[in-house]
């Protein structure tokens, strides 16, 4: 009387070619997920202290060379993009904080000004130095002054907004970089399948 015997190794296959297509399906998805930067235009980039005040222009993440954006008068349009990083997003608070005081002298710049032009026929004589003049003088000279401390660091908190996010894809970048570059099944001597899986040495 024969008895029939399972070839050995099959059933072991079954189990394990699923989990070898759950593998190599998972690292390509996972490698188109993977997040890329913001990059602003390079001469915005390159503003240092008391660099100019127009806004910045910038690349969501993946997007291509020509897709370049503005960053809007306070930064409101990079801030979607820097969710979920704190210290990225902190510096851009610091950018918003001091571009609101930036707008302020300005206002009070412009407004002092003209407090002056209308105290120069106020009294139906022309008059330049009286004393709603001298605090006008005062007021924007003092507002001219501010400015100028405002606007030296202004540009850096929205470019350290940026290498703060960039900083924070790189660290949680190191992980998809130990992801085997290759997935696949060996058998055993014995005939038993082994998961194999290979990594690329950069």
């Amino acid at each position: 009387m024969h008895h029939f015997t399972r070839p050995a190794g099959r059933r072991p296959w079954r189990a394990a070619a699923p989990l070898a297509l759950f593998f190599g399906l998972l690292a390509p998805a996972r490698a188109q997920q993977a997040p890329t930067t913001v990059r602003l235009l390079p001469e915005d980039a390159a503003r240092g202290l008391n660099g100019p005040q127009h806004n910045f222009d910038f690349l969501a993440p993946g997007q291509a060379d020509d897709r370049y954006q503005t960053a809007g008068f306070f930064g409101q349009k990079l801030r979607p993009y820097l969710a979920g990083n704190e210290a990225a997003l902190a510096h851009l608070n610091e950018y918003r904080r001091q571009k609101t005081l930036f707008l302020t002298d300005r206002l009070l710049a412009v407004g002092a000004f003209g407090l002056y032009g209308q105290q120069i026929l106020g009294n139906g004589e022309r008059q330049y130095f009286n004393g709603t003049q001298q605090v006008a003088i005062g007021v924007f000279a003092a507002s001219v002054l501010a400015t100028a401390f405002v606007n030296r660091n202004t540009n850096r908190h929205l470019i350290r907004a940026v290498e703060a996010y960039n900083a924070g894809l790189a660290h949680r970048g190191a992980w998809p970089r130990l992801r085997p570059a290759a997935v696949g099944l060996n058998l055993a001597p014995a005939g038993q399948p082994l998961l194999a899986l290979r990594w690329a040495l950069h």
